[in-house]
């Protein structure tokens, strides 16, 4: 994992970089928390770089995970651990993959594969905004078949209730 992460910053070292936005996961009183730093080159390609500061290290179903603790609930970051091409040219799924969540009672032991989260990205007013959408994780414990780097579909995907969870919106800007 952080080898593809190395491999990535090299390789978007080799282009120009056009911008650097930053990443923010919003509750829904409008407070944000920066998660992260993404960066833009010339030719689609980006690279993420995750912010150290608002996570907590949790060892949750005999996994680590690094999570926002909330007051109700825990968004854990899930990085997606197979091959995208990390390429905005076309559409924003890759990005969407790099920022999977998975949510889990504050007082909760473990976690629960079904309570997904995947952030739909569209472009509005200059920044990107992604909306909550509720997926079942397990659809990705197995990898995808070969040359497929979009297992998930339309389908996989459920729109949620913005007001029945603690971040309902990222935005990157």
């Amino acid at each position: 994992m952080i080898l593809r992460a190395v491999l990535a910053l090299v390789t978007l070292a080799s282009t120009a970089i056009a911008e650097s936005r930053n990443v923010y996961l919003e509750s829904q009183d409008g407070a944000q928390i920066k998660i992260a730093t993404i960066a833009f080159a010339s030719d689609g390609g980006y690279a993420v770089e995750m912010d150290d500061g608002p996570f907590s290290d949790h060892f949750l179903s005999m996994r680590p995970f690094r999570c926002l603790e909330g007051p109700k609930k825990h968004w854990c970051h899930v990085p997606y651990p197979y091959d995208i091409n990390r390429n905005t040219n076309a559409d924003l799924v890759d990005l969407e993959y790099d920022f999977l969540f998975i949510w889990k009672g504050a007082t909760e032991y473990g976690i629960n594969m079904w309570n997904g989260v995947y952030y739909k990205l569209a472009e509005e007013d200059g920044r990107l905004v992604g909306t909550l959408h509720e997926m079942d994780m397990d659809l990705l414990s197995a990898p995808p078949e070969a040359g497929n780097l979009r297992p998930l579909k339309a389908t996989d995907l459920h729109e949620s209730d913005p007001g029945s969870h603690w971040l309902p919106r990222m935005v990157i800007e």
